[in-house]
């Protein structure tokens, strides 16, 4: 396991009950949150954080197992991306996309070299769901074509072509029929769409089903098939052996882009630089975001292949934005790339995931009936939680709110009150630490979860 540079002790939480009330009253009288009914919020004050750990006005302190939301791969306020951000400011903060800045031309570069195969050239955005949007302009400009097939199992950002892609249940409330886009199902073994008896069965028909797709949807007209790599909030879904070389096939054999979505799970979080270099596959276009800066100022991008680059040699691309490569965020990129080089983070990412984590829950899933699958590499892990493992019956309904819900909110707050935040997304549990995360830090969190699944198993049909 890769030996990191040892943290200082974590900062002593402020305790300031009144301070934590006036920024929670601050909150609720002007901030409007995402995804929320603004009404039955309850925002949790945060005071601080370092590395592992956050913590709250009352002197609460967290073990993060969440990375927020999956994008402080680095940590919290680690001191080399701090001072890269600090410096830059006082010597430039903002120049328009058109000029060249050191920073930005060395940001590109680190993410070049770190890319699968030829993608070497690098459009700055924003964010992860900017970043697709671009791919997918990218995608229809270059083919000429208009629809783009994505999986129903996939969360791809909530902008406006971005959300329409997305197949989980997010996409709903924004759903307006955007032209061309069409889902199909990617392959889950442990839930088969296809009734697989095992993951080589799904594979192949999961395959057969995307090319049904394909060819009724008129390979002509389809110009790219987005995929993340690991699909994350969904469920962290590894593909089985073949599969995402299956993809590049069709696309390869009907002249459609592929794209891979890795802005969750590229940048050391599965163990690699990116998701793609543990099945061998370069797509046409790359995506990626949080982990590339660990979120500390937005930021996000598109790596291009050398044959799509080329389209927009003498044509010029239909798209721009005002803070493409702000200085500040490329700064904060290129100290994390350089930190997570020099400190061995995607090798502690591989290594706390193989000897640490994977192990832990899958020796939970043999002592808890609430525990139907556990799935993941790295710091990208996910509990499958369900009511009866003989019929796979999830623990609470597909995109279950309140009272149905409630089992998994007791399971939350068990996590909690033992000082883990976890990432709870329908009936799973996500185990996703910063990639920094040392052992004794990820074992005494698992502990926590151990506790808090019992929890979950109250829930569960008793044979």
């Amino acid at each position: 396991m890769t030996t990191l540079p040892q943290p200082s002790a974590p900062s002593t939480p402020l305790v300031d009950p009144a301070a934590g009330a006036a920024v929670k009253a601050a909150d609720r009288a002007h901030v409007f949150h995402s995804w929320s009914a603004q009404g039955q919020l309850d925002p949790l004050a945060v005071a601080g954080a370092e590395g592992s750990y956050f913590w709250d006005y009352d002197g609460n302190r967290y073990l993060d197992f969440s990375s927020q939301l999956v994008n402080t791969n680095i940590g919290h306020q680690h001191p080399k991306v701090v001072a890269a951000i600090q410096e830059q400011a006082a010597k430039l903060c903002t120049v328009a996309p058109g000029f060249a800045v050191d920073v930005r031309s060395e940001a590109a570069r680190l993410i070049a070299e770190r890319t699968p195969g030829d993608l070497d050239k690098i459009f700055f955005t924003n964010a992860g769901a900017e970043a697709v949007e671009h791919a997918v302009r990218m995608a229809r400009v270059h083919t000429g074509r208009n629809k783009v097939l994505s999986a129903y199992r996939s969360y791809h950002g909530a902008t406006a072509a971005a959300i329409n892609l997305t197949g989980d249940p997010r996409r709903w409330g924004s759903d307006n029929g955007t032209a061309g886009v069409v889902h199909f199902w990617g392959p889950f073994a442990y839930r088969s769409p296809f009734h697989s008896a095992d993951e080589a069965q799904e594979c192949e028909r999961a395959l057969a089903h995307l090319e049904d797709t394909v060819v009724f949807e008129g390979p002509q007209n389809i110009a790219a098939i987005i995929l993340e790599t690991v699909v994350g909030t969904a469920g962290i879904l590894v593909p089985p052996p073949g599969y995402l070389a299956g993809v590049r096939e069709i696309c390869d054999r009907h002249g459609i882009v592929f794209i891979l979505d890795e802005v969750m799970a590229g940048f050391g979080r599965t163990g690699r630089w990116f998701a793609a270099d543990h099945f061998d596959v370069v797509p046409d276009l790359l995506t990626f975001a949080k982990g590339v800066n660990s979120g500390y100022v937005p930021l996000g991008g598109v790596a291009l292949s050398a044959k799509i680059a080329a389209t927009f040699e003498d044509r010029p691309y239909p798209g721009g934005l005002t803070y493409s490569g702000h200085p500040l965020a490329c700064a904060s990129a290129v100290a994390t790339i350089n930190a997570m080089a020099e400190e061995g983070i995607v090798e502690n990412a591989a290594a706390i995931g193989a000897d640490v984590i994977g192990p832990a829950l899958r020796e939970m899933a043999e002592r808890h009936p609430s525990v139907g699958e556990v799935r993941g590499m790295g710091v990208f892990w996910a509990l499958e939680l369900v009511r009866d493992k003989a019929t796979r019956e999830p623990l609470v309904p597909y995109n279950a709110a309140g009272a149905a819900a409630a089992p998994m909110a007791e399971f939350a707050a068990a996590c909690k009150k033992g000082g883990v935040w976890p990432f709870v997304n329908m009936n799973r549990t996500h185990v996703v630490p910063p990639c920094t995360i040392t052992a004794d830090e990820a074992r005494a969190g698992l502990a926590v979860l151990d506790e808090a699944l019992t929890v979950a198993d109250s829930h569960t049909v008793q044979r």
